[in-house]
């Protein structure tokens, strides 16, 4: 049986560490100057960036000393080996499916909208808002700025957390949101998407367009940020994440893997069938993964399934949040 580590994070559990934590830090020891000295360099160096001294001065204020609530989460998550049955078992439950069956209705006219406007499926919106904010209700509650700025003081990547750090003052002027009502996670992701502050600038959309994206309260900003995130990572208009194969168990698994990608013929012919219906016509080829080994479920999965790991290098991730979208929209 396959197993991977999870993390607790966001609104779901990670099945890799964050892109700012994929490689195992020792926690380091507390930083050598004090905090004051450490944020008014942090001062400097955003006032050098162009951000006015109003709105460093607003932000700083959130923040007067380290978190220890965030350095413990940092330094104390809870690891899971599981195997993607499990996972699956643990996120994909019937209350997540019932309530997103639920938000969805509610909103189905916006989806449609954004669907339309970025030629991003609805499925991929909705799975990948059930999973980071279990939709929109749990964002996390702890001050942006405080986390970062303690992470970037004394976390296992002080250089990354700074870095984020000096983006949410530009998300602060850009969005045009308190520093006091910019919350997230402790690591800094913020809001319905959990973006980083890097992520906002890059990719944060609003709906309509031209106003400022506000991804905590403004669901059209919300859908259309995750939306733009998976049209600039290239997704694929049109096209399936992928979708549930049966194949013999005596399959190699070194035959297997994102990396093996064939024509939908060949895998016909070595005996992979859809479990329901026929393949998808519009895609000629595939990968097939089989996360548990031989015995355990079947995917075969497209060019769009890549995309959705890019919000989350994770093929747990990837396969629930397609699996959701699918049962909710």
């Amino acid at each position: 049986m396959l197993r991977r580590k999870l993390l607790l994070g966001g609104g779901a559990l990670l099945v890799t560490a964050p892109a700012y934590a994929r490689k195992e830090h020792p926690a380091t020891p507390a930083a050598s100057k004090s905090y004051a000295t450490f944020l008014a360099g942090v001062r400097r160096e955003a006032l050098a960036q162009g951000v006015s001294a109003s709105i460093i001065a607003q932000a700083l204020a959130q923040t007067s000393q380290p978190n220890a609530k965030v350095l413990q989460a940092d330094r104390h998550q809870p690891e899971f080996t599981l195997t993607w049955a499990q996972y699956k078992d643990r996120v994909l439950t019937e209350k997540k499916m019932n309530d997103g069956l639920s938000a969805v209705q509610q909103r189905d006219a916006l989806l449609g909208q954004m669907s339309s406007l970025y030629g991003v499926s609805r499925g991929a919106m909705a799975g990948i808002w059930g999973l980071e904010s279990a939709y929109g209700t749990r964002m996390g509650t702890f001050s942006v700025i405080d986390a970062l700025a303690t992470l970037a003081y004394d976390g296992r990547r002080a250089s990354f957390f700074r870095s984020e750090l000096l983006k949410a003052f530009h998300v602060v002027e850009r969005a045009g949101v308190a520093p006091a009502t910019m919350l997230g996670s402790y690591a800094g992701a913020m809001g319905q998407p959990q973006f980083m502050p890097s992520a906002y600038l890059r990719y944060a959309a609003s709906y309509p367009a031209g106003g400022r994206a506000d991804i905590w309260r403004n669901e059209g900003d919300v859908f259309a940020s995750i939306a733009n995130y998976l049209a600039q990572c290239g997704w694929q208009a049109g096209q399936p994440w992928g979708e549930g194969v049966l194949l013999p168990d005596t399959f190699a698994q070194s035959q297997l893997g994102r990396s093996q990608i064939r024509p939908i013929a060949w895998w016909q012919q070595q005996g992979v069938r859809p479990r329901a219906g026929n393949f998808d016509a519009s895609v000629s080829e595939g990968a097939v993964i089989r996360p548990d080994g031989a015995g355990g479920e079947a995917f075969i999965v497209y060019h769009n399934f890549n995309v959705i790991r890019r919000y989350n290098p994770s093929d747990f991730y990837a396969l629930a949040v397609g699996l959701l979208g699918d049962a909710i929209t």
